[in-house]
């Protein structure tokens, strides 16, 4: 059962927003064999709280509260903090805010957190990210009160082959971005790169029915999410690094906005399609091109 569709779908989400295939990816991950979907319960946010794209699904499951991300950009390294303001936000739609003040102990999900990497650039295939290693250092005491880690899979391709092979879906998913990328780096650009990845794969019988239900929104959504991603790395390739990171402050003590109009310029000078802008910056056409 397809659940909780959000206006700003990635693949990934549009994927994996299902308790059967969640299941299925879980399962792989951890080495485990459950077998009830109906114990997943998916809640995932539908508010952007990042200036930067994030594609995520966070679910219950046997008293786990577990955030799962397909990150294709480079990794963040500030990626512990950004989950550890995602599971504050969690806890506060899950929770009954009146349970802070009872008298007896509440008991919450315990978190977990992994990161699935989908990017260009080499990175190992298991890697953790933690809190603790963005603190700053306190002369005289190593003492840290606070952890989060993050597991990072690298699930290119031929990576983590174990995880793949457990998992339909994800290897799927590997295969669908690999033959868009392989594509491009063929000479076609990047429409027909995905398009012609998409027909690929409904010939091979990847996916299954998956993509012959959704094979227009995958072309529309992975075309986007490269468009945004190639916007991103511009901006840094141009050396504005430190008005970029102005910016995100700045955006995030006024809603984002000033942020978010950075970036749609941006998008802009590069062609994107005002369309695309929108879907991922969520301005309106008339913020991005006043009248």
């Amino acid at each position: 059962m397809e659940v909780n569709r959000g206006y700003k779908d990635s693949v990934f989400t549009l994927l994996f927003n299902n308790e059967e295939r969640l299941l299925e990816l879980y399962n792989a991950i951890e080495g485990t064999s459950y077998t009830d979907a109906a114990d997943i319960k998916i809640n995932t946010l539908q508010d952007i709280i990042f200036l930067d794209k994030v594609n995520d699904v966070s679910f219950e499951f046997r008293k786990k509260q577990i955030v799962l991300i397909e990150h294709q950009s480079t990794i963040n390294p500030n990626m512990a903090l950004r989950l550890l303001m995602y599971i504050g936000r969690l806890y506060e739609k899950i929770m009954d805010s009146k349970l802070l003040y009872s008298r007896k102990k509440t008991n919450i999900p315990r978190p977990e957190f992994i990161v699935l990497y989908n990017g260009r650039e080499e990175l190992p295939d298991e890697s953790v990210l933690k809190l603790s290693e963005l603190f700053e250092k306190v002369e005289g005491n190593d003492k840290i009160e606070l952890e989060l880690e993050v597991k990072v899979y690298n699930i290119n391709k031929g990576r983590n082959p174990a995880i793949e092979g457990r998992c339909e879906s994800l290897n799927g998913y590997a295969e669908l971005v690999a033959k868009a990328r392989e594509n491009e780096k063929a000479g076609m650009d990047k429409a027909e790169a995905v398009k012609e990845a998409v027909k690929h794969c409904i010939r091979e019988g990847t996916l299954g029915g998956f993509l012959r239900e959704h094979g227009s929104e995958v072309e529309n959504m992975l075309l986007t999410e490269w468009n945004w991603d190639d916007a991103l790395q511009v901006c840094r390739e141009e050396s504005w690094e430190d008005g970029w990171e102005k910016g995100i402050v700045k955006g995030m003590e006024k809603g984002l906005l000033t942020g978010k109009l950075e970036i749609a310029q941006k998008m802009k000078s590069l062609n994107m399609p005002l369309e695309q802008i929108t879907k991922y910056t969520g301005l309106n056409p008339d913020e991005i091109e006043p009248r």
